[in-house]
């Protein structure tokens, strides 16, 4: 089963543990059990194509971070520059794609256009979301009341009940549920623009060769064009007034 603890699996040399988290359409686990989403199959290729054999981990996000320091995965497709895995991976230069965080909120309610806006107000996030360490930050302000929804859907819902002011969540996960009439009403303001790659477990020896290996069988995949194009990475867009330590 693909949510089997990592300690309980006996990897081959040629087999990479790679952790997944429930985040769709980017990453999610099937009514089967299966690894899905559209990141999924580009780290399926991008294995295969360096010689591996994806041996993919459902894990809640907090149980990766753990993981990844203690060397029980090898590589986990997510976000780059979390502060909490400071020294403890390694990112690939290659990113197949960006992710954007955005504040949701209903029609004839303020866009969000500088982050002081949340004072005062309630912020629903996503339960077992850490926004790559944001979420502590909220939780530390007394003037922001953070409540938890349990999924996109319940968020949204959520939100048009006025349950809370503004919601935190990525645009890919958002979008795919925006499918009942009353959805119109939802807005979106950007507030901060990351980029998705593979993050190497440093406490493998072998990390710097695995970012490698996977870095160049991408490059390789590009040019049968069977992955995105490779991106130039530039910085992200920021609201005024984001965190600085978690930027």
């Amino acid at each position: 089963m693909a949510s089997e603890e990592p300690a309980e699996r006996a990897a081959s040399p040629k087999t990479l543990r790679i952790a997944y988290v429930e985040f769709p359409p980017i990453t999610y686990q099937t009514n089967d059990g299966e690894a899905a989403g559209s990141f999924i199959e580009i780290t399926r290729k991008v294995a295969e194509e360096a010689g591996y054999t994806p041996d993919f981990i459902y894990l809640p996000v907090s149980r990766v971070y753990l993981y990844l320091s203690k060397g029980q995965i090898d590589v986990w497709p997510g976000l780059t520059e979390i502060p909490s895995l400071g020294g403890e991976v390694l990112e690939s230069w290659v990113s197949p794609m960006p992710i954007q965080l955005s504040a949701w909120y209903i029609e004839g309610r303020e866009p969000l256009e500088h982050f002081s806006q949340l004072h005062d107000k309630t912020v629903i996030v996503i339960g077992g979301y850490t926004y790559a360490g944001l979420i502590n930050w909220l939780n530390q302000v007394g003037n922001i009341r953070v409540t938890e929804a349990p999924n996109h859907r319940s968020a949204i819902d959520m939100l048009k009940r006025k349950r809370g002011d503004y919601l935190l969540d990525y645009r890919q996960p958002v979008h795919e549920v925006l499918n009942e009439p009353s959805d119109h009403m939802i807005r979106e303001s950007e507030v901060r623009t990351r980029n998705l790659a593979w993050l190497f477990s440093l406490a493998s020896p072998r990390a710097a060769i695995l970012r490698d290996e996977f870095d160049d069988a991408y490059l390789r995949l590009v040019e049968s064009r069977e992955v995105p194009e490779v991106r130039t990475l530039a910085p992200g867009f920021v609201i005024p007034g984001f965190p600085e330590k978690y930027r």
